[in-house]
């Protein structure tokens, strides 16, 4: 079946952001006394991936006896400071740009605030989107569908042609939730896709855009 809209998320997706909000982590654990030795930016990695920041506020503000709020503060302080540095994975230009030549669309559904907007414009990759929601909007968070629904609406898409890409299994369930295909992108395999069953599934862009173009 044809594919002519394609609903991305952000962090994990289109930019390569996780790097540089574990190392803001790691600094917010610093600055609140815990020693380097002590934290595993592996193991903070795998839970933002596999299930969400706030999982990891919560898991690692309890493993080190500190307040969530106490960490969050400190985290949402240092991570602007060092998100700019973010750049898109290898191939999402390429990938973008293709299935904008063959006349589709793209749209961002991301928990990410204004900064995602900021980092597309900053990579000339603004306009290739056709609408934005973003974490600065009243929706609930995915896997609720409703952002998803209000896009589909206001864009008129239709749900048959049209593709949720998220590289978490909230991501997939929020495009099932919302009557659209899921395409999960995976780097490294953290994910079980047997939890979300995904109708595509990629470890890298190319893969992906392989999956959905040919």
């Amino acid at each position: 079946m044809t594919i002519h809209t394609l609903i991305w998320d952000f962090d994990g997706t289109l930019f390569d952001t996780y790097p540089f909000m574990v190392a803001a982590f790691r600094q917010a654990l610093n600055q609140l006394g815990i020693d380097d030795i002590e934290i595993d930016d592996q193991e903070i990695y795998e839970t933002m991936r596999q299930h969400a920041l706030g999982t990891a506020l919560q898991q690692f503000s309890a493993e080190f006896g500190l307040g969530r709020d106490q960490l969050n503060d400190r985290y949402r302080q240092i991570e602007p400071t060092l998100i700019g540095q973010a750049k898109p994975f290898d191939g999402v230009s390429h990938l973008l740009n293709r299935h904008l030549a063959n006349g589709g669309r793209h749209f961002l559904l991301t928990h990410r605030n204004q900064s995602a907007l900021t980092l597309l414009a900053d990579n000339g990759l603004a306009t290739a989107f056709s609408g934005t929601v973003t974490g600065d909007s009243p929706y609930p968070r995915k896997p609720d569908p409703a952002a998803l629904n209000a896009l589909i609406e206001t864009y008129a898409i239709d749900r048959t042609t049209a593709v949720m890409v998220g590289d978490r299994t909230l991501d997939i369930e929020a495009g099932h939730n919302a009557g659209i295909r899921g395409a999960l992108f995976d780097p490294g395999r953290l994910i079980n896709e047997k939890n979300s069953h995904p109708e595509f599934l990629a470890t890298q862009m190319a893969e992906l855009e392989a999956a959905l173009f040919n």
